[in-house]
């Protein structure tokens, strides 16, 4: 047994998960990970044994638990130096780190009405107004982070960084609902999409044998 467990839902559907299981795979450590279906009538109690909030993800360190996402990478980052979770540079981590509270605190349209699935692809789609601002705000972060700090690689800051496991889903997303970008954006999603470890949790979720039906249309 890993010294490490994190406690994810669903893969096809769980943004949440996915964003700090990427920084996981990131370090290299050995880890176990257990899948809880979400939205099932056993699904809070189940995840209560592990998280104090009843909800995924959350990481078991030892006698160390954290239940937020985001908590979860800084705690990796601090943990694992060697993997540069954050840009080396301050300017640079500063950033990054404010482009991560951006995404874990902010895009409500588009996480309500553009919800996770990696494995469908809903092309037809209608997407609001208020949808298309908060794609309007993410492609213009990404492209002012590639411009000013993107010069040593295909990720945000060069190379990945837990911004880049912040917006995952969101590539995914812009996957799924066919979302029309320019060129140096697709060619953001490309990058991120072809991360290994993001095609072994597509591939897992193209597997899963749950399904939550307010996310298929």
């Amino acid at each position: 047994m890993a010294e490490m467990t994190i406690y994810l839902g669903n893969k096809n559907y769980s943004s949440w998960s996915l964003r700090p299981w990427l920084a996981l795979k990131r370090t290299g450590a050995a880890f176990d990970e257990v899948v809880i279906p979400l939205d099932e009538p056993a699904t809070r109690a189940n995840i209560l044994r592990h998280s104090p909030t009843g909800k995924v993800p959350a990481l078991k360190h030892g006698d160390v638990t954290i239940w937020d996402s985001l908590a979860i990478c800084e705690y990796l980052a601090e943990t694992f130096p060697a993997a540069q979770l954050w840009p080396a540079d301050k300017t640079a981590r500063a950033v990054a780190r404010a482009a991560s509270a951006e995404m874990h605190s902010g895009f409500a349209a588009l996480r309500s009405h553009l919800p996770m699935n990696v494995r469908s692809s809903f092309p037809n789609r209608g997407i609001t107004p208020e949808v298309q601002a908060d794609i309007n705000r993410i492609t213009a972060l990404w492209r002012e982070c590639r411009k000013r700090f993107g010069g040593g690689g295909e990720f945000l800051f060069g190379a990945f960084t837990i911004a880049d496991a912040m917006f995952a889903p969101v590539v995914s997303r812009f996957r799924t609902y066919r979302v029309e970008v320019d060129e140096a954006t697709q060619a953001y999603l490309d990058a991120v999409w072809g991360l290994p470890a993001f095609q072994e949790w597509a591939t897992a979720a193209r597997n899963e044998p749950m399904i939550i039906e307010s996310a298929e249309f």
